[in-house]
């Protein structure tokens, strides 16, 4: 049977994993690696025993591949995922979807047009944590996500929202399932020109609130979501992969309520404390599936599953998108917030970074 023939355009310290995960897989050729920087793109190039092109346009002209998975900087998303999609070769591109709003669309557009496969790398849609977490999270009142990491030296081209921030919008709003109704938002620069730290707040439709916090000057990394529900509570840690519940138990709807119990003459406040967790609230750990498969594996191998199946992906180019919009209205909070009152025009991109801020960094 004919295997599918897959490119990878930039191979830098994403892209080279896309590159070796697709050169073991089986019924996928990686027929080559598109990057700018001979020396990285000849390197890995000949470690997955390929071929290395300066220009990804080469791909194209040669009509030489199936499908592409495009990891180059954010900036640049829109013009080298556009020119595949415009040739009707089905495109998988990494988080964010594009730089803003206005070439998302484009993208979406792009790819209805040419009837080509968009797939976008929101990858924490297949951490099996957030996926064991789902089936136990019905209709949530509130939701709380935490992503931080230290900084890297990478995806400097854009802020936290698009950078970090983008992945727990994503997640919430395959959860919440309804429209945003309005957003709030501020956020700090401290080492450029874009926002490194950021906290929104979001409001749906149906009632729901989220907050989310963002943050990649932080000393520690921590992924987490933790959501509200009539049934209870599910905390997620998505680095871990650990999933939690905690529901009211049968004693705390029908019997004597703990308060009223304390409230009684000669009462042990101590063990009362202790019977919490266990006899008024139910704490259960959720089986985790561990299928052996990290989530880049899963989500490259859904891209070419679907590729030849014909099927839609978890994440397509309306799902990243509709993430896009949100992240845009958090974008312009986030510029329209004042610190200290100071009307002062921005320095760079956003109002938020200050010349006292930048120095003090």
């Amino acid at each position: 049977m004919k295997r599918l023939r897959v490119a990878v355009v930039g191979v830098g310290a994403l892209g080279r994993h896309h590159a070796r995960i697709l050169s073991e897989m089986e019924g996928v050729e990686l027929v080559a690696v598109a990057d700018s920087q001979e020396q990285r793109g000849q390197e890995v190039a000949t470690r997955h025993q390929t071929r290395w092109v300066a220009d990804y346009r080469d791909l194209l002209s040669e009509r030489a591949v199936d499908a592409v998975s495009v990891v180059v900087p954010t900036v640049a998303h829109r013009q080298v995922a556009g020119a595949f999609l415009e040739c009707g070769i089905p495109v998988l591109v990494e988080k964010p979807l594009a730089g803003n709003v206005t070439e998302a669309r484009e993208l979406v557009a792009l790819a209805s047009r040419h009837h080509a496969l968009l797939q976008v790398g929101h990858i924490e849609q297949f951490n099996p944590a957030f996926q064991a977490a789902k089936k136990a999270i019905v209709a949530p009142k509130y939701l709380r996500c935490e992503r931080t990491s230290t900084y890297t030296f990478r995806s400097t081209d854009i802020g936290v929202v698009l950078d970090l921030m983008i992945h727990d919008i994503d997640l919430v709003l395959s959860l919440v399932k309804s429209p945003l109704r309005r957003c709030e938002a501020f956020g700090i620069g401290v080492m450029g020109q874009n926002e490194d730290a950021t906290q929104a707040r979001l409001y749906f439709e149906n009632g729901c609130i989220a907050d989310l916090t963002a943050s990649r000057i932080s000393p520690v990394a921590s992924r987490s979501l933790t959501a509200w529900s009539a049934a209870g509570c599910v905390t997620v840690d998505l680095h871990q992969r650990t999933v939690q519940r905690f529901s009211p138990s049968e004693t705390l709807f029908q019997g004597t309520s703990p308060l009223e119990q304390a409230a009684q003459p000669g009462a042990d406040l101590e063990a009362l404390k202790k019977e919490v967790f266990g006899r008024f609230i139910h704490s259960e750990a959720l089986s985790v599936e561990q299928n052996g498969a990290d989530a880049l594996t899963q989500e490259l191998r859904e891209f070419t599953h679907c590729v030849v199946s014909g099927q839609s992906p978890h994440v397509n180019g309306a799902q990243a998108l509709e993430a896009m919009i949100v992240a845009g209205k958090v974008l312009e909070q986030v510029a329209n917030h004042q610190w200290d009152g100071n009307p002062h025009g921005p320095i760079g991109a956003y109002p938020f970074v200050t010349t006292p801020l930048r120095k003090a960094a």
